[in-house]
């Protein structure tokens, strides 16, 4: 697929990698339209870059049916939707400190599933109805993670990713006979605001572990988002970008 002209959506797209995702798009030619839950994100984003965005809760089924039929209606179904959207509430299953035991949280079970499966879910599905509605060819790129394979501390946030990869490959069989290809990206640990929460002795001990030496950039993985939507035989699989480690 060539990006001139083309219809981007990104979820999740107001900071991090969904900003990069949607600055390079542009830059490509392409036009880019982000979803975000902070609402300061948005106007940073149009204010600096010129792209426009919306306040939409991925979580919320009427929600999400709401802004695709809004957005094709306005500008025609998405030839892209970028997954982006994801958040980590991490904690061990069980842990005892002392006398003391406790459980995994269900809260943070649930916050995590709600945006990082239930949101991609449905917004592949909203995207991809209005793709085959209107006989569009269009790719979706799923964002997964190397947690994908199980991390300490993250039973939810391992979870939701090894599902959205399943997921993905479901998707690229069954949405290959309307000539909607699906792929998926599972980044290693990558300089984003999210890493940066990470405790220095700890993020010290991960880069240690990591084969490239270093963290990678949120331009490297955008040039896979890239050649996955560019790339018109790549459907139903997974590109691991993680610098050659393995959790």
């Amino acid at each position: 697929m060539d990006l001139a002209g083309k219809n981007v959506v990104i979820t999740g797209g107001g900071r991090g990698m969904g900003r990069k995702f949607a600055v390079d798009m542009k830059n490509a030619g392409a036009n880019p339209f982000v979803v975000d839950v902070i609402q300061e994100n948005l106007d940073a984003l149009k204010a600096e870059t010129g792209i426009d965005g919306k306040i939409l809760d991925v979580t919320k089924e009427s929600e999400v049916e709401a802004f695709f039929n809004s957005y094709s209606a306005d500008h025609g179904a998405a030839d892209i939707l970028i997954n982006n959207a994801g958040i980590t509430a991490d904690a061990l299953f069980i842990r005892k400190k002392g006398d003391d035991i406790t459980k995994f949280p269900m809260s943070n079970w649930e916050k995590v599933i709600n945006v990082n499966l239930t949101g991609v879910f449905l917004c592949a599905r909203e995207a991809a109805y209005h793709m085959v509605k209107s006989d569009k060819k269009g790719v979706i790129v799923n964002i997964s993670s190397i947690s994908r394979a199980g991390n300490l501390g993250q039973t939810n946030y391992s979870a939701t990713k090894s599902a959205v990869d399943s997921m993905t490959v479901t998707w690229g069989k069954e949405l290959s006979r309307y000539g909607i290809r699906v792929g998926a990206i599972a980044p290693g640990y990558i300089n984003t605001e999210m890493v940066a929460k990470i405790r220095q002795d700890v993020l010290d001990k991960i880069i240690q572990q990591i084969p490239a030496g270093r963290l990678g950039e949120m331009e490297e993985i955008s040039k896979a988002v890239k050649f996955i939507v560019e790339n018109d035989f790549f459907t139903g699989r997974v590109i691991e970008v993680d610098g050659g480690m393995r959790i």
